[in-house]
């Protein structure tokens, strides 16, 4: 099995393996039993619940059934007798409660597994053709594998995002992201790099720089805005190819460069962007890091280094959300502190609100967060 992870289970009284792919990270179940399309919901969820994972032999489309009945089952509200469900004491707690919760959901639902075959192909009656899609995530395979149902579903709904892409208003024109690159379907950030003022600098001829740029599409803004020269880092393989398909694809290959750098380029530049992840929380999973920056390290390696990249007159434009303010996960003097702590100051700020659903939701567990949250561009320059 060439050295990978495997799930291993007994079946007609054989002993069997397959690889174990988990772009979660999650290590691979170790009770595994075969189910098929006569197996209880109620016994599929009780066997996850206790740790077993549930290798699916039948109907594909039977298995999605049965994960939707999981699901149904993980969502229901635990009724303990006589004890009224206490209410979180604080922001932070129903947040970190609320990320738990969904862990939990996460890990138990992620014990349905597929077997799928050497060619990206699911032996199993009324399957797709999911083929492309796990190619797209997981490069090539040479031999059959084990994957959860739930991440299966993910990789065909990026595929399906990749395929017909993101309309972005501000480009008048889409944006294609890849498996595991975030993608730029909260617009206003966008919005806010469309409307904010250039700064002078950029007529010396020196170049924006975009740090993280994902899928290319704040690059390609600038570039669309008449930005002569970017310079778009980032370390993630499959966000280093994302953003060079969409530079191409929009025709702007000749103004971006797409570079592998842990921040900054090796550079000093009239603006520099960054999109830091906007909550200072540690990530469960890989696929979490866009979203979430424990002890909001981008943050603050992006301002502690921002004067330093930086040709006299230019600006560093700092995207941020205030959702982490009022969660309780880091204040608004903090911020502020470490902008001053790196010789800046504030020259200007763009605020938009939030126009997602979950902004509106008044059943989320977070709602009253998210209902007052501002996305920011701070335009910071060097202090004098």
């Amino acid at each position: 099995m060439n050295g990978f992870p495997q799930v291993v289970w007994d079946e007609d009284g054989e002993r069997h393996a397959l690889r174990w792919r988990s772009e979660s990270g999650s290590p691979p179940p170790r009770r595994v039993v075969v189910v098929g399309d006569q197996t209880p919901a109620d016994q599929a969820y009780r066997l996850a619940c206790e740790g077993t994972a549930l290798l699916y032999r039948g109907d594909y489309q039977n298995a999605r059934q049965l994960l939707l009945a999981m699901g149904r089952r993980a969502d229901r509200k635990p009724r303990r007798a006589g004890k009224p469900a206490r209410a979180p004491s604080s922001a932070a707690e129903a947040f970190h409660l609320h990320r738990q919760a969904q862990a939990q959901r996460a890990r138990t639902l992620g014990m349905l597994l597929l077997p799928v075959d050497a060619d990206h192909s699911l032996p199993l009656r009324r399957a797709p053709d999911v083929a492309l899609a796990c190619r797209e995530a997981y490069g090539p395979a040479d031999e059959a594998y084990a994957v959860s149902l739930r991440e299966l579903l993910g990789l065909i709904g990026a595929h399906e995002w990749r395929k017909k892409g993101v309309s972005i208003p501000a480009l008048g024109a889409s944006i294609h992201p890849h498996y595991g690159v975030f993608s730029p379907v909260r617009g206003e950030y966008v919005d806010l790099v469309a409307q904010a003022p250039l700064p002078a600098a950029l007529a010396s001829g020196a170049p924006a720089c975009d740090i993280g740029t994902g899928t290319g599409v704040l690059a390609a803004l600038l570039a669309q805005r008449g930005v002569r020269r970017v310079l778009a880092t980032d370390q993630d393989p499959r966000a280093l190819e994302c953003a060079c398909e969409n530079i191409a694809r929009l025709g702007f290959a000749a103004q971006v460069e797409i570079l592998q750098a842990d921040m900054f380029p090796d550079a000093r530049a009239a603006l520099v962007v960054c999109n830091p992840p906007w909550v200072p929380a540690r990530p469960s999973s890989p696929v979490e890091n866009a979203v979430y920056d424990p002890d909001s390290r981008m943050l603050r390696a992006f301002l502690a280094g921002l004067a330093a990249h930086l040709v006299p007159g230019g600006e560093g434009w700092l995207i941020l959300s205030d959702l982490a303010e009022h969660l309780g996960l880091r204040t608004r003097d903090e911020l502020l502190a470490a902008i001053a702590g790196a010789g800046l100051q504030v020259v200007g700020r763009l605020n938009a609100r939030p126009r997602h659903a979950k902004a509106r939701d008044a059943d989320d567990p977070l709602h009253a967060a998210r209902a007052a949250e501002i996305t920011s561009l701070w335009r910071l320059a060097t202090r004098a």
